[in-house]
């Protein structure tokens, strides 16, 4: 269990985690009706932040929900979040939710939307993950495969079984038994042919790490390609990792029981491309002014 941190952002305000700041007339509330992202804290910095705020507004546009238009404003309030809880090195998840229209609507809305986002910890994944296995998971055709809705309860209802019959997230199939993600991660399956990962048109979200994979943290002996995989390009790939936000690339040890092979030169090599990609990101955001500030003898939180 993560908790969120002391302050949280409501609608530009920060207040604390315990002000009740919503009402069950908002509509987004009870039907899942917004749109979030969690975003990685390095030093102070939003890391990819343009990358989250495209794929939320694509998202938004697609599910009807009312967006904040100044993404400059936007940023400077998260900012204003990470200083408030001294979140210098932390995850932070924003959500924009819709807050009219439906079958049923309170009185008395003030807005549009709310913008609620908090932070937390980063969280030690360990070493490794051991995968749990769910077909039947994504409808590949569906217009709203590969949105990252509020709406998410069927990823956390899969990952509390798959917990329960003790492994640690669950590999999720589509309609046509083929692989697309994890509730909460973009996997990948070095492979003779290179470091696969399934397309977008399997249902899987489009996530930052993995977009950053395919087109910036290139190693040249381990081209990233987008491609149809089945559980048995798994079984005999020659590793298998995850990718999120606050996962990185992370080893997978084995799906459904079954051990996987652990020759990880390929993720060791992309993870070292993509921690150079992340360093470099920060620095150039630092000097553009585009980070929280963070007092010199603070502590990472």
């Amino acid at each position: 269990m993560r908790f969120m941190h002391r302050h949280l952002l409501h609608n530009g305000r920060i207040l604390p985690t315990s002000t009740q700041s919503v009402s069950a007339g908002q509509v987004g509330y009870l039907n899942g009706w917004g749109v979030f992202s969690t975003i990685r804290v390095f030093d102070g910095v939003l890391f990819a932040f343009e990358r989250h705020w495209a794929r939320m507004n694509k998202d938004a546009r697609l599910l009807h929900v009312p967006m904040p238009a100044d993404s400059a404003a936007f940023r400077a309030q998260l900012l204003s979040l990470v200083e408030a809880n001294q979140a210098w090195n932390a995850t932070l998840r924003v959500a924009v939710v819709r807050n009219r229209g439906g079958l049923f609507e309170g009185e008395g809305i003030a807005g549009d939307y709310d913008v609620v986002a908090f932070t937390t910890g980063v969280h030690d994944w360990g070493r490794g993950v051991n995968l749990g296995l769910q077909p039947q998971a994504r409808h590949s055709g569906c217009m709203f495969a590969g949105v990252k809705v509020t709406s998410w309860s069927f990823n956390l209802a899969w990952l509390e079984s798959a917990k329960a019959a003790g492994f640690d997230e669950v590999v999720l199939l589509d309609d046509k038994d083929r692989v697309s993600e994890c509730t909460s991660a973009n996997i990948f399956a070095a492979t003779p042919q290179g470091v696969l990962t399934p397309p977008l048109e399997s249902g899987c979200l489009p996530g930052v790490t993995r977009e950053i994979l395919l087109q910036y943290a290139r190693v040249p002996e381990f081209p990233v390609i987008e491609r149809h995989l089945s559980l048995e390009d798994l079984y005999q790939a020659d590793c298998v990792f995850i990718t999120s936000t606050t996962r990185e690339l992370l080893p997978v040890f084995s799906i459904a029981g079954r051990e996987l092979n652990r020759r990880d030169a390929s993720r060791l090599a992309l993870q070292e491309a993509f921690s150079s990609f992340c360093d470099q990101y920060v620095t150039a955001a630092q000097q553009r002014g585009e980070a929280a500030r963070v007092p010199e003898l603070s502590e990472p939180k």
